[in-house]
């Protein structure tokens, strides 16, 4: 991924945050029929290794299995708040006139090779912790013994597991941390004018104090 220095983000504890917060992730994978790509959700082991354990799982009918199936590295690209930046938010605009319009955005990229796992435990496992981690935030939680449990069983049938055991990880938080003082607080301000809740206005000004 290309990563000028201003945006690099390398701590662990970051990334792993990032990935929690947005377990949506693209899973590109390259075999006999060139790449693949699929939104899976994954949780996260940030306990497991040095880097982390991913894990997730697909229905069987996913082409793409064959992909994970063979071993072959694998790379998940989780990624979180985004925002076009406009030109005229920036005060540097009415003084020389030399900017352009750009995108702020949070992305992780994870490598590792998966491990296809078929136990039906396991996956019952997984689909709990995956529930778990997303019906926390619903005012009445959906749990997965709701629903019948030959029902349950059927649906089981129909996906099979993945591990990914993090081999590489990194961040990029482009942010306007290469811009001065004036125009990130004029990007906070635009973005705000547009959602008062910002996630990226937020992300712009925790990191006003980065180098410009």
């Amino acid at each position: 991924m290309y990563r000028p220095p201003a945006f690099r983000e390398d701590r662990i504890e970051v990334l792993h945050q990032a990935i929690v917060a947005y377990p949506i992730a693209i899973l590109v994978t390259s075999g006999a029929c060139g790449i693949n790509a699929n939104l899976v959700p994954f949780t996260l082991r940030s306990d497991a290794g040095e880097r982390g354990l991913l894990q997730a799982h697909i229905a069987k009918a996913n082409s793409q299995l064959a992909d994970l199936r063979a071993g072959a590295e694998a790379l998940v690209i989780f990624q979180g708040p985004q925002a076009y930046v406009s030109p005229s938010w920036y005060p540097t605009k009415r003084l020389h006139g030399k900017v352009v319009p750009t995108w702020n955005y949070v992305m992780v990229q994870a490598r590792g090779r998966p491990v296809i796992i078929d136990d039906p435990d396991w996956l019952r496992m997984q689909i709990d912790a995956l529930t778990g981690q997303q019906e926390q935030y619903q005012p009445e939680p959906w749990s997965v013994t709701d629903a019948p449990a030959s029902y349950i069983e059927g649906q089981l049938k129909g996906i099979t597991g993945i591990e990914i055991a993090i081999e590489r990880i990194e961040g990029k938080w482009k942010a306007s941390q290469n811009h001065p003082a004036a125009n990130k607080a004029g990007v906070v301000d635009g973005l705000m004018a547009q959602n008062p809740l910002s996630p990226m206005a937020l992300i712009v000004h925790s990191l006003a104090d980065s180098k410009a």
